[in-house]
């Protein structure tokens, strides 16, 4: 966790956290229809959640033809979540990352890409030591050919590691931005603990496994 909850609280959220997905809110997110976000300057946006969106963000701003990733929630029904509401689990959003790429360097398909070669893909509500429905993994698709991209990926992945993939597959709806003091937080705190111990680690694991798809430098 990236911080520490009394024992009690932590008791109360993971009792929830079940709870915040399968509710007839979050069922109308799940089936809801997915809306596109146009291109602005050339460049496309896209939305995935896979843990602590301190770690997504690192993975995806060292990938070709990522202008920037966005820390924030999404994938929930509440309104203006914020970091100490999200953390409760039931608001039904999870930390996720908005990616603004060039659509000419790098595609949709890598993205996806990316993001299952990023995480532990059968891991459930969470990822590594962050646990928690508010740490699922979700991939957002804005159209039908989006939403066909990721299945085929996920069924494939699926049946090469004989597992069920964790990841969850949302209509976008809307991304909420996360805290100034989220944004960029694995280039401003290289020393932070957290980020020594299990951001770094991901994405030095992730860069070892698609080395193709890299910035010269991150």
């Amino acid at each position: 966790m990236k911080r520490l909850l009394p024992i009690l609280l932590l008791t109360l959220l993971f009792s929830c956290n079940n709870q915040a997905q399968t509710n007839p809110k979050q069922e109308a997110v799940k089936n809801a229809k997915p809306i596109e976000v146009p291109l602005k300057n050339g460049l496309a946006k896209a939305y995935f959640a896979s843990g602590c969106f301190w770690c997504v963000e690192a993975v995806y701003e060292s990938v070709k033809g990522v202008n920037e990733a966005i820390s924030g929630y999404s994938g929930g029904y509440t309104q203006n979540p914020t970091y100490e509401i999200s953390n409760t689990g039931l608001t039904g959003h999870a930390e996720a990352v908005e990616v603004i790429y060039d659509p000419k360097v790098v595609s949709f398909s890598t993205l996806v890409d990316v993001y299952f070669a990023s995480q532990n893909p059968t891991q459930v509500n969470g990822q590594g030591p962050d646990r928690g429905s508010q740490y699922r993994s979700i991939i957002f698709y804005q159209n039908e050919a989006q939403k066909k991209i990721i299945e085929e990926k996920k069924a494939a992945l699926a049946k090469q590691l004989n597992a069920t993939i964790a990841a969850e597959v949302y209509p976008f709806q809307k991304f909420w931005k996360a805290e100034d003091y989220h944004q960029n937080y694995e280039k401003l705190h290289p020393e932070n603990p957290y980020i020594q111990n299990v951001s770094i680690p991901r994405l030095k694991k992730f860069q070892a496994k698609m080395p193709e798809v890299l910035k010269e430098k991150h």
